[in-house]
């Protein structure tokens, strides 16, 4: 019945000199479901986008009803590609619709198309870019598809992976106590924390806004395995927040200017919606810039200087992690809010992890072999995990709830084997 009505509606307005009054019931919907208050023309436009999703022959039904003998349309824009058959509408189909000559108008709609208005800034709706010389609102209407989900059914889909949005989203089962670090590091977390519950309130009610950089930028560096995605994950888990892994091979490129582009892409569509994005091993697009000997290495510290600027005009959450900070170019250092050194943990540390991974239902076969293993071998939390994965599996395959010595110094062993140092045995 919406589209019946759309249609009509569609139809009287470019039969008329006058913009009819829609009684059509979908600005409230619409406000509803994207959380932000639409209107009129706002939602027209969104609908007329979301139309060519469902009814595929649309738009060359009203041509063919306002023109029966045939003939061209050129004052109702749209386009045809390839794959779809009908017409697709363009920034020109609603400003004739709207607008029909009225300069103002239509003006006033190619605005809701810049940078400044909510289409683009919450990534709602796009115009598909033309050639030069081509007016802008000649190209066709894009939405998102996971924004046309969100129309249709009224739920929020979760970004695919893909080379426009080469990120995956991480999670974890795991609270802040079962984060072993120390005291330092727990204060600098602390901060962050601080950061992301009352940010809003620093910017806006404490007028900081005018000297603050947007978002938050944090260096975590370290070993691995010592706690820098857990942390992340945490922070999302926390304050309800997706967190997204960036996949940096999709992303660095050989190819001049790929890169900006592939990470522009990334930026783009998390900016506003308060995601926590992580730059794992954060060296391969954000290390140092060399001496410019060649066009390459000028091109190269063009790619890092982008990088600096876009990173801090990104009002969320980014998370740069490294095992070695030295690697990190000088002038991003310069630009994190806070740096945060992970290191192995020590020995009191390690009993802890390692007394917290135990399963409850089991009962140790020595009583001091954890106090033994904590001081005597030196591993990370992940290590532990692996070691302790590796001890419950032999378990289970003997069926037995004792957990033997020997599985877990077996578990060790093979961690040590992975990084190629000695085990000594007990």
């Amino acid at each position: 019945m919406l589209f019946t009505d759309l249609k009509n509606y569609i139809i009287a307005a470019l039969n008329s000199n006058n913009k009819i009054k829609s009684d059509i019931s979908f600005y409230n919907y619409f406000s509803e479901v994207l959380a932000v208050e639409v209107a009129h023309n706002e939602a027209f436009i969104l609908l007329i986008a979301l139309v060519p999703h469902v009814l595929p022959n649309f738009f060359d039904e009203i041509i063919k009803e306002l023109h029966p003998e045939g003939g061209e349309f050129p004052e109702l824009g749209g386009v045809r590609l390839e794959n779809h058959r009908g017409m697709l509408p363009t920034g020109e189909t609603a400003q004739y619709i709207l607008a029909k000559e009225n300069i103002a108008q239509r003006l006033k709609i190619q605005q809701y198309f810049e940078a400044s208005h909510w289409f683009f800034k919450e990534q709602i709706i796009t115009i598909d870019s033309v050639k030069e010389g081509e007016p802008l609102m000649s190209g066709r209407l894009i939405l998102k598809s996971e924004i046309v989900h969100l129309l249709l059914y009224g739920e929020k889909l979760k970004p695919k992976f893909s080379p426009d949005f080469p990120a995956k989203e991480v999670s974890t089962q795991l609270e802040w106590q079962d984060l072993v670090v120390n005291t330092i590091i727990q204060n600098q977390i602390h901060q962050m924390r601080l950061w992301v519950k009352h940010h809003q309130t620093l910017r806006e009610n404490w007028g900081m806004g005018k000297h603050l950089l947007p978002g938050y930028r944090a260096l975590f560096y370290g070993p691995s395995g010592t706690g820098k995605t857990l942390t992340a994950t945490l922070l999302g888990k926390e304050f309800q927040r997706e967190v997204y892994r960036i996949d940096l091979s999709q992303v660095v490129s050989k190819y001049i200017g790929e890169t900006e582009k592939n990470l522009e892409k990334i930026f783009t569509q998390a900016e506003n919606k308060n995601w926590i994005l992580i730059f794992d091993e954060a060296d391969a697009l954000f290390g140092k810039r060399t001496q410019t000997k060649s066009s390459n290495d000028r091109y190269a510290n063009q790619e890092v200087s982008y990088l600096l600027q876009r990173v801090e005009n990104f009002n969320g959450l980014i998370i740069l992690t490294t095992n070695f900070k030295n690697n990190i170019d000088d002038a991003f250092l310069r630009r994190f809010n806070c740096l945060i050194g992970y290191s192995k943990p020590n020995a009191e540390d390690r009993l802890l992890l390692w007394q917290k991974i135990i399963p409850p239902n089991v009962t140790l076969e020595h009583d001091d072999i954890v106090q033994k293993i904590a001081k005597n071998y030196e591993l990370t939390g992940a290590q532990i995990v692996s070691a302790m994965t590796y001890a419950c599996l032999q378990a289970i395959e003997e069926q037995t709830s004792v957990f033997k010595s020997i599985f877990l110094l077996q578990g060790i062993e093979v961690e040590y084997q992975k990084e190629e140092k000695t085990f000594n045995h007990l």
